[in-house]
């Protein structure tokens, strides 16, 4: 990729459609002085999981993505449109040069907490679209294209019933970058009268969307706790406002343990032994809210023998942040691009079957828009 190897004239600058590691994962390569471009509140989502996890990323761009507000970068018009993924703050991209139109889907869906975006795409697409370069996560081996999406809500339903079912606590293991999911599982909690226990880094990340309508550490049934990595970070970092923002509304051990039936914790594997520790898992059951295939990896693995060790039962309850085969054929409908092109997908060589004007290109090569 030019640009990335050494300097070239040619990278103009960089747009990041959204906070996702397989989306920004080269940005450290990119040559000094190229401008970035990326939605305002991904930015400090961003900058808060590089403090957290070491996988985000820090950056002053030189522009933010807002909601169909057009701007030049170089010979380029890029005009983003505000889409529903699982990554707050999530765009797709039009770029427009020598009366020529390209559309990049980004990663989106249409059943998540922001289906709306996806409407307003469908009821008014940008004209006279030349090229759709469009994700296909969902397009698979072994699919028929009739397959329709888990939503967002589905998985709160299901949640309240599995809260409602677990005597002690829910250890509920999803990324807290997935805002949507932090207010499925905000509500399933409400409604199943449980109090819903984030972690610092879900508390950031919360509070970086800038959204009073989601989930916050200051809410009333909302509480925090500190595992003990994230507390030797803060200690080494001396970025003690962190723990300062959220002191009132932090829990420790002793109420873990005395009302951990009325609670629904975030959880990850690498706290596991400090839970134990705690002594507040009895009766509990955990609830994996993320793609099930990361459970057949080794971290995976490890977590289910940590799990089998106490007893713990496990529920998978997880919507795909990415569109099914049939919203991706009325997006292809509503925008009726003069090709298709996919990316983003374990089977490109079938697109064909569900949408027409399929035009594959492999990685790497060079391809004229018109």
């Amino acid at each position: 990729m030019p640009g990335l190897s050494g300097h070239d004239p040619s990278l103009v600058g960089v747009i990041l459609t959204h906070p996702h590691l397989d989306h920004f994962g080269l940005a450290r390569k990119v040559q000094a002085g190229v401008p970035f471009f990326v939605g305002k509140a991904a930015q400090r989502i961003l900058r808060e999981a590089a403090f957290f996890t070491g996988t985000g990323l820090t950056i002053e761009p030189a522009g933010h993505l807002r909601h169909r507000e057009a701007f030049t970068l170089g010979p380029f018009t890029i005009t983003p449109y505000l889409i529903d993924h699982s990554a707050f703050d999530s765009y797709c991209i039009l770029v427009e040069a020598e009366e020529q139109r390209l559309l990049y889907s980004g990663d989106l869906r249409a059943h998540g907490r922001k289906p709306g975006t996806f409407h307003e795409l469908l009821h008014d697409p940008p004209a006279n679209v030349d090229v759709l370069i469009i994700e296909g996560t969902n397009i698979r081996p072994g699919v028929d294209g009739t397959e329709h999406a888990v939503t967002e809500t589905d998985v709160e339903n299901a949640c309240v019933e599995t809260f409602k079912a677990t005597p002690g606590m829910v250890l509920d293991l999803f990324s807290p970058q997935n805002i949507d999911r932090l207010v499925t599982m905000y509500r399933a909690a409400i409604r199943s009268d449980r109090d819903l226990v984030l972690d610092l880094y879900a508390a950031a990340v919360a509070s970086a969307t800038g959204r009073e309508t989601i989930p916050q550490a200051h809410w009333d049934r909302v509480r925090v706790y500190l595992p003990n990595s994230q507390r030797t970070r803060v200690i080494e970092s001396g970025e003690f406002h962190r723990t300062d923002a959220v002191r009132p509304r932090r829990i420790f051990p002793e109420e873990l343990r005395e009302k951990a039936g009325k609670l629904v914790m975030i959880f990850r594997a690498s706290m596991a032994r400090e839970m134990e520790q705690v002594g507040c898992l009895e009766g509990a059951h955990a609830v994996w809210s993320m793609w099930p295939g990361y459970l057949d990896e080794l971290s995976g693995q490890r977590l289910k023998s940590f799990l089998d060790r106490l007893g713990i039962g496990m529920t998978i309850r997880h919507a795909s942040g990415h569109a099914a085969i049939p919203d991706l054929q009325r997006l292809v409908a509503a925008l009726a691009p003069g090709k298709v092109v996919p990316i983003h997908s374990s089977a490109g060589d079938r697109f064909h079957e569900f949408v027409p004007g399929v035009e594959q290109h492999a990685d790497g090569e060079w391809w004229n828009v018109a």
